[in-house]
């Protein structure tokens, strides 16, 4: 089954710079949680145009790659939007790599193609270091090599990470229709506490607060403690957030009460178990909007309803993009309500990698994105897994999600991950993972026990037997990358530190 959303933007980024310092000149672009930190657009427009100068005279030129590698979330944006206004690509680098290290990763930014490298600034803009001397080869991102764009890897957590190109046509167009349907306007102020250098902060915080003139607050990471409070004080209107946090946010602790200024909590970037969500809206009286995408669509693929028409466990509709779900390995065979792969193409969609062989993903000018699903009749997307994740236990498929999102309707359990690990007997069997709430090496174990104990006799009166975890591990913190997505990899392959196991018979 296939459906679609139709193109809503076309511009620049220099444009639409240029159209908000002079519609919203006074009106705050940026700001930052922690220091008080507030970036009119007349100013986002001069300390970008700062950073343009700079980059001149470090004979940057348009459709050169530069890597950013800043940990101030505000001088990050900056650098971002200053980059993508002169044409440059720009290659976002985890900061962190900086803060241990001394400097940029610079390997990861040769790699990339990048010609100079960026992870501090002063008071006149970035701190430039020159890496080599070759430009962008114009083939590798086709007709949009002087639009520039971003970057990027995949998060790698499922396998060899992808590189890829995304245009600033792309980055606009999802951004406009990201914008559009949460129905952003010039009195909202959303707030992001996840990564920049991944394609959702960028996107979904950045780009779409520009298009929309409204205002953005950018946090380093996600604090817990006081968390409501903030939200308070800067008058937040909707959050930017992952699973990992959602689930975090209840309960509520002694004292605090969520403001009522802010009408909805986006969640990306993993899949949300139908349980935390249920259980957020309870204690929140927030609205969860559950949506579905990847970086090669430049961030948003699905989108559930702002107000009615949600449904529980769907990621939502389509939006700005086409999608299908093809029921056989090879062709274009769909159906309504079979489970198949999804497929997508559209404005926001790449044509292709940089990196080679992964040529097989592309078929007709559609994308297969490596996950399994279906659309039922309404045109809702329900998505059951990864197709490197499924489990065949003796030549039956088990879709770790479903056992998955059964854990999660314990609550105490915060996070629950189920990975295949090899079997003499059945090729497979499922594995689970826990990460508890209020749980860390220094508790008792007997309170770890008791809950391990509810959740095997939840899945013995759930799930079949032969479709059960054969154990269940607790962990202090499940592995994850910097944007809350699961590194199953590790899980599967590596030697995990747990601080309880419990066998299931």
């Amino acid at each position: 089954m296939s459906v679609s959303s139709p193109l809503v933007f076309s511009g620049s980024i220099a444009e639409l710079v240029r159209e908000g310092a002079r519609r919203r000149s006074t009106a705050p672009a940026l700001m930052g949680a922690r220091d008080g930190r507030v970036l009119t657009y007349a100013e986002l427009q001069q300390r970008s145009a700062d950073w343009l100068d700079r980059l001149r005279e470090a004979r940057v030129a348009r459709a050169n790659r530069v890597a950013l590698s800043i940990a101030d979330p505000l001088d990050f944006a900056i650098g971002l939007v200053a980059c993508l206004r002169e044409g440059l690509w720009v290659v976002p680098l985890d900061s962190t790599f900086a803060a241990t290290r001394g400097g940029v990763d610079s390997e990861a930014a040769l790699r990339l193609g990048a010609v100079a490298s960026i992870s501090e600034t002063d008071a006149d803009g970035p701190v430039i270091h020159p890496l080599h001397s070759r430009t962008l080869v114009e083939t590798s991102v086709g007709a949009e090599v002087f639009d520039g764009g971003v970057i990027l890897a995949s998060s790698g957590t499922t396998g060899t990470p992808k590189i890829m190109a995304l245009g600033q046509r792309r980055l606009l167009h999802a951004a406009t229709t990201i914008a559009s349907h949460h129905e952003l306007s010039v009195n909202d102020r959303g707030f992001n506490p996840l990564p920049l250098f991944h394609i959702n902060a960028m996107v979904v915080g950045v780009l779409s607060t520009l298009v929309s003139g409204s205002s953005l607050v950018l946090d380093d990471r996600f604090h817990r403690t006081r968390f409501w409070p903030l939200m308070d004080e800067l008058e937040v209107t909707w959050i930017n957030a992952v699973p990992a946090i959602i689930s975090r946010l209840v309960p509520l602790r002694e004292g605090e009460a969520v403001p009522a200024r802010v009408r909805f909590c986006r969640s990306a970037s993993a899949p949300l178990a139908p349980a935390v969500l249920e259980r957020f809206e309870a204690v929140t009286g927030v609205t969860v909007v559950e949506t579905y995408g990847m970086t090669e669509a430049a961030s948003q693929i699905c989108a559930n309803p702002l107000r009615e028409g949600r449904k529980l466990g769907s990621v939502g509709v389509p939006v700005g993009v086409e999608l299908r779900v093809s029921t056989v390995d090879e062709g274009t065979g769909d159906a309504a309500n079979e489970v198949g792969h999804i497929e997508i193409r559209g404005p926001s969609v790449i044509a292709s990698y940089e990196s080679p062989g992964f040529e097989n993903r592309f078929r007709g000018g559609w994308l297969r994105t490596g996950d399994l699903g279906y659309v039922d009749d309404d045109g809702y997307v329900f998505l059951v897994g990864r197709s490197d994740d499924v489990i065949n236990r003796g030549g039956e498929k088990i879709y770790p999600r479903e056992i998955e999102e059964l854990i999660l309707t314990h609550e105490a359990v915060s996070r629950a991950v189920v990975v295949g690990r090899p079997d003499e007997v059945f090729g497979q069997v499922p594995v689970a993972f826990l990460d508890l709430t209020d749980v860390d090496e220094s508790t008792d174990v007997g309170v770890v026990a008791k809950i391990v104990q509810q959740v095997c006799d939840l899945l013995d009166a759930r799930v079949a037997r032969q479709r059960r975890p054969a154990s269940i591990h607790v962990m202090a913190s499940i592995p994850a990358n910097p944007n809350g997505k699961v590194r199953r990899a590790t899980l599967r392959y590596g030697s995990p530190t747990v601080l309880y196991s419990r066998e299931m018979a």
